[in-house]
């Protein structure tokens, strides 16, 4: 057991600090700090003294260099069992420093509201990791503390042990300790790459998640999952709050990504319905309600049970739509209040609130694990402006097949390859996802569409005079054909095969329009 005796407090969030000065004050402890803290301790009426003063060296380099010194650093460092430690500590006036109250400069805070770069650069911090990993190193005989919602427990602890501290909480602040330095400077790295020129010769990549958010449990029940937030600020469900609804699972949250980053490609209203990570609808609309009955009618069978994403705030009108079916998570940007007291009738219903839309052209990466490796690559945030598209065929499309395609193409953007998307007016009225073959794909997606016009009673089929997109080239004529023969007038497709002539002739052929994105947007 380790009595406190002296401690080192030099912390970024203030929040608590009068409080935990009050108490070691209390205790008898030297409380040695620095600058800002220094003037709460002192506001507080907490006696100090500042390190300048106690190093005997004055804070140089505005600010940079004020905690790098031996009798700092020894005075944390020294093991106090050894002999040898001890001697040489006595030898140059070293005195023992018990408890290191540190948190860093807000870095991550910095980047995030789009401070310049030298303004990040001045925010990365040299002598609080440096305290902070010294102290954790020498656990067994130092405590450090990095957050503020340690310092209730710290003192509840000190004070049912009389001053002292006992083994388990110091290993397990050391742990918290080397945890908080590992995410700080993988924020720093992964900023700093972000700003170089020097692309792919990077040595190794940081991954680190915080702040653990424990899953009902992972794709089925028998597994355990948790949900780690990265150091990426983007909207979404990493940013979201929820509001209701049962506890969150490993699939809920994979499919509420995936329609939410679906639903920000668009401008106005829009709402996509998601099962097993391919939407089953998707619809832009001048009203968010009109938005979700048109995607809902779309496949209404597979909406049953799925996630719905738009990028408006939930109203009370979608709310009373929504409600009509079982729905398992809605997430949405906010929600005003009218539409929260109606959707707490369904208190299964997941919501989540996120506080904002993400935005599709930011840059950033993705990852994923593989057997003793991990994946990385940079966020496909691809768009494709309608002044970038080139007209293949003899004949142009309209300006309703125009935006169409459009829409048909950022829908694609989010469907599992093979991928191929029948749409008209700004609704999806056939989705093929995931197939091997991409005829498959499109036979799938006329039999979706067939099934629409059948729930909408009518003989005509959904896909007459629709428009279809592909995430990438027909490689032979046989696909576009089958789309052909389900009555599109307009295709989207990036371009690229070799047969691209023979699936051109074709299109010339039928008299319907196609244009190339030179883009591809396969999704594994």
């Amino acid at each position: 057991m380790k009595k406190i005796k002296r401690a080192l407090l030099s912390v970024s969030d203030k929040n608590g600090l009068e409080g935990l000065g009050k108490f070691l004050s209390e205790y008898g402890v030297e409380i040695l700090s620095t600058g800002g803290t220094a003037e709460i301790l002192s506001q507080a009426g907490v006696a100090y003294c500042e390190v300048c003063d106690y190093i005997n060296f004055p804070e140089i380099l505005n600010g940079r260099v004020k905690t790098l010194h031996p009798l700092i650093h020894g005075g944390i460092l020294g093991i106090r069992s050894n002999d040898e430690h001890k001697s040489e500590m006595n030898h140059h006036g070293i005195d023992e420093i018990d408890l290191v109250v540190v948190n860093l400069y807000p870095f991550k805070q910095t980047v995030a509201d789009g401070f310049p770069f030298s303004d990040c650069i001045e925010q990365i911090d040299i002598g609080g990791p440096s305290m902070i990993r010294s102290a954790a190193k020498n656990h067994s005989d130092v405590a450090v503390i990095v957050d503020p919602k340690d310092y209730q427990t710290f003192m509840k602890t000190m004070e049912d042990n009389n001053g002292s501290v006992p083994p388990d909480l110091r290993k397990s602040l050391a742990v918290k300790a080397f945890e908080s330095t590992a995410s700080y400077d993988a924020a720093i790295s992964n900023w700093l790459r972000t700003q170089s020129d020097s692309s792919g010769t990077e040595k190794s990549f940081n991954l680190y998640g915080e702040n653990p958010i424990s899953l009902r449990y992972g794709e089925n029940p028998h597994q355990d999952a948790v949900f780690y937030l990265t150091n990426e600020i983007r909207f979404g469900v990493a940013s979201a709050k929820q509001i209701q609804g049962k506890e969150l699972s490993y699939n809920n949250l994979i499919d509420s990504d995936a329609a939410y980053e679906l639903v920000a490609e668009f401008d106005d209203p829009a709402v996509a319905i998601i099962k097993h990570s391919n939407p089953s609808g998707v619809a832009i609309n001048q009203t968010l309600v009109e938005a979700y009955s048109r995607a809902n009618a779309c496949d209404p069978l597979s909406a049953f049970g799925g996630v719905v994403a738009m990028n408006r705030p939930l109203n009370k009108q979608v709310v009373e739509e929504i409600s009509k079916i079982f729905t398992e998570v809605i997430i949405a940007p906010d929600a005003d209040q009218d539409a929260l007291e109606m959707i707490q009738r369904k208190k299964n219903v997941r919501v989540l609130l996120t506080g904002g839309v993400p935005d599709v052209k930011q840059e950033g990466f993705v990852s994923r694990t593989l057997a003793g490796g991990l994946l990385v690559q940079s966020r496909d945030n691809g768009v494709i402006a309608e002044s970038e598209l080139k007209v293949v065929t003899q004949r142009a499309p309209t300006k309703n097949e125009m935006q169409d395609l459009i829409f048909a193409w950022r829908v694609c953007k989010h469907v599992k390859s093979n991928a191929i998307v029948f749409a008209k007016n700004n609704v999806t009225t056939g989705i093929g996802a995931g197939q091997m073959s991409r005829i498959d794909s499109v036979r799938i997606a006329r039999l979706k569409a067939e099934e629409v016009a059948n729930n909408l009673g009518v003989s005509i089929p959904a896909t007459r005079k629709s428009v279809v997109a592909s995430d990438a080239f027909f490689p032979f004529p046989d696909g576009l054909v089958s789309a052909i023969e389900a009555g599109v007038t307009a295709a989207i497709q990036p371009g690229g095969s070799i047969k691209d002539e023979e699936v051109i002739a074709a299109a010339d052929k039928a008299g319907i329009a196609m244009v190339f994105t030179g883009m591809r947007h396969f999704r594994h």
